[in-house]
């Protein structure tokens, strides 16, 4: 069976992947599908370094300010949302390519890992902020590689977020962040993924995300988020910050 291909361009931030996807979707009659967990929410464009109009041309691009910062979105939602843009892309007779620095959403596509949509427990979540104030982070990245030392090889000490998510995953299901992608990655994935990853000298990348950061604030970058923060009663919890 031959299965449709899929382009995926992935790379840190500031390392060029929008104007690399937009000049190879122009040269392989491609749409791009954003991979990036910031850019698919409404009205945050500067601080998430979404592709200007002029920047996307006559490239169409999916998945980009279309969900409102006050609702909370994870990767299950995303990896759903993702295979119909494939689908309609595939329908037009295109390439879909793949775009994006949150290696979650890539991976759940790339390598086909089912995330359960798994509902906050708020108190839980609660407490976890609680032993957070009293006992500090690090208590709770302890914690979490007692249950899963697999999953937190990838995660730093300070990645609230994940360390919060390997500990909610275990709380809700019983089983670790681990057990689960092992198990749904024995579903076989029905697209051909070819993957290309943007490399650069840290020092270079440094640079570049250093100017990224000053050209962001000549935009107007404070302004957005006074909008923002005036406009919406409250922002996600998961995803209140900015692609700097």
């Amino acid at each position: 069976m031959i299965k449709p291909k899929v382009i995926v361009i992935c790379g840190p931030t500031a390392s060029g992947k929008t104007l690399l996807s937009i000049e190879l979707a122009k040269q392989i009659n491609g749409e791009i599908i954003s991979a990036d967990s910031m850019q698919i929410y409404e009205d945050m464009d500067i601080g998430t370094a979404k592709p200007t109009k002029e920047e996307m041309g006559c490239v169409k691009h999916h998945l980009i300010g279309y969900v409102s910062p006050e609702e909370r979105y994870s990767v299950a939602r995303y990896k759903k949302d993702a295979i119909k843009k494939i689908e309609e892309v595939l329908q037009k007779g295109k390439t879909p390519i793949i775009v994006g620095g949150t290696g979650l959403y890539v991976d759940s596509l790339v390598n086909w890992v089912e995330y359960d949509e798994i509902e906050i427990d708020i108190e839980y979540r609660n407490s976890l902020e609680c032993l957070m104030e009293k006992q500090g982070l690090e208590y709770l990245y302890n914690k979490a590689i007692k249950i899963d030392s697999e999953a937190m090889k990838k995660i730093s000490k300070n990645d609230k977020k994940r360390i919060f998510r390997v500990l909610e995953i275990y709380k809700a299901t019983g089983k670790t962040k681990t057990q689960q992608e092992i198990e749904s990655r024995k579903r076989e994935n029905p697209y051909e993924f070819k993957v290309f990853g943007i490399n650069m000298e840290r020092e270079k990348l440094y640079d570049r995300i250093n100017l990224r950061v000053d050209i962001m604030m000549k935009q107007g970058l404070v302004e957005e988020v006074r909008n923002i923060v005036k406009k919406y009663k409250r922002i996600s919890n998961c995803y209140a910050s900015f692609r700097l």
